[in-house]
């Protein structure tokens, strides 16, 4: 029987040889950071585009119709996440993650040729199909190549390129609207620039962790022996859901509706939406990183990892809440000070909440199917809160309901986070080559 709390036994290299080792490592990661800059831009083009009228007009789209296109590429991201998960963890990442780059890239192709709303959400749902292997692939190497006190900052940096996605794209999807009259000119670049990384997938096989030098059949019996059951019933996994679904809905609430919400709320021109998203983004960027680095740094001076990385988690939420009270005021400038300050504030969670409910709460044999578990819910939440928004604000014409479900979710993840977060209620697990 083996605990998920063992840390990954370092390796057997000569000073000069680790340091190269740490370089391939790092220089991969930033590899998948950049990565995450042209997927997260793609994401952010569609909701620029849900505020353009004449985009709207052109397509009848109602607001309810605006959070049903909003939440359909996290419908088939969230089909796959499993069977992706399962793949990574048999088979590793190889060609699986190379080929769903070639098909992530065909999709943004066709999304940029659409000429209805069903050949956008065929396109949408192709999309979240090749982005479904994602996080298990990442997770799953970043357990294997980073001790605890790394885990910290390394998760911030991949989780840097992710948040300059949006804050990028928001406002050159504004630039391209409002000088070209065109949002699928930004899907045509990207598909480019996304087969560039078709080759870095086959660096994870020369990493560290041995994975090249692995047999097919000591692959296989690495895998941990976890049943879905005994991840469902696990109280860790249980609370690591809520905290996913919580911290999840924030952000894509502010990726697909705070666009909107800021030009037909508060009156901002698209012009001006595009730099408050290109602030807010690189604001909890600027706050994850060193998150990441401070917890890490704690961490290597003997304190508690999930008493730490707890810590900065219920810190994000509660300064995510803030949002909610900008709603509350009359000041336009208060509530876009308010949008800034919460998703900002929220990097203080980022980094933190994925390096505790992704690996360190987590067996690293077993992190592909777990974190595509977690990753189901966290993909969920989008659904739920881009079709939630629309329809409350159709059926009420405010954004209060929106703002109070803002609220409850994120009260619960501090709440989960508090009581289930809990290093004795951890999986532990059988691997079948072990010698005991």
């Amino acid at each position: 029987m083996k605990g998920e709390w063992e840390q990954p036994k370092a390796q057997s290299l000569s000073p000069a040889k680790d340091r190269n080792s740490q370089f391939v490592i790092w220089s991969l990661l930033l590899v998948l950071s950049l990565r995450g800059v042209f997927a997260f831009m793609a994401r952010i083009n569609l909701t620029s585009v849900m505020a353009y009228p004449i985009f709207v007009q052109n397509f009848h789209l109602t607001n309810l119709d605006r959070g049903l296109l909003n939440s359909v590429f996290f419908w088939s991201m969230a089909a796959f996440q499993i069977p992706m998960g399962l793949v990574v963890d048999r088979f590793g990442v190889k060609y699986p993650y190379a080929i769903c780059l070639v098909i992530w890239s065909v999709a943004c192709v066709a999304c940029g040729v659409s000429m209805s709303v069903f050949q956008l959400a065929m396109a949408l749902l192709l999309a979240g199909f090749g982005e479904a292997i994602v996080v298990p692939a990442n997770f799953r190497w970043m357990r294997n190549s980073f001790e605890e006190r790394q885990m910290g900052l390394a998760v911030a940096v991949y989780l840097a390129g992710t948040k300059l996605g949006p804050a990028i794209g928001a406002p050159v999807a504004a630039w391209f609207i409002v000088n070209f009259d065109s949002w699928q000119v930004l899907y045509f670049l990207l598909a480019v620039g996304g087969l560039l990384f078709i080759l870095p997938p086959w660096l994870f096989y020369c990493t560290p962790d041995g994975s090249a030098q692995k047999s097919a059949m000591e692959k296989k019996e690495n895998v941990g022996r976890v049943p879905l059951s005994r991840i469902f019933m696990n109280p860790v996994v249980l609370g690591t859901i809520v905290v996913d679904w919580a911290y999840a809905y924030f952000l894509y609430y502010c990726m697909t509706w705070t666009p909107i919400y800021l030009v037909e709320n508060w009156k901002l021109t698209l012009t001006e939406m595009g730099y408050v998203q290109f602030f807010s983004f690189i604001g909890i960027t600027a706050v994850a990183l060193p998150s990441g680095w401070i917890a890490d740094a704690l961490i290597k001076r003997g304190r508690d990892p999930v008493a730490v990385r707890k810590g900065f988690v219920m810190a994000g939420f509660f300064v995510a809440l803030t949002e909610v009270f900008g709603f509350m005021t009359a000041s336009r400038d208060l509530a876009i000070f308010c949008a800034l300050f919460s998703l900002s504030g929220l990097g203080l969670a980022s980094a933190n909440y994925l390096a505790l409910c992704r690996m360190t709460l987590i067996p690293k044999e077993c992190v592909g199917l777990i974190a595509s578990v977690q990753n189901i819910f966290a993909s969920l939440a989008g659904v739920a809160g881009a079709i939630l928004t629309g329809w409350l604000l159709q059926e009420t014409g405010s954004y209060s309901g929106p703002m109070i479900l803002i609220a409850v979710f994120l009260i619960s993840g501090i709440a989960a986070c508090f009581f289930l977060l809990r290093k004795k209620w951890a999986l532990s697990i059988e691997v079948s080559n072990q010698t005991s």
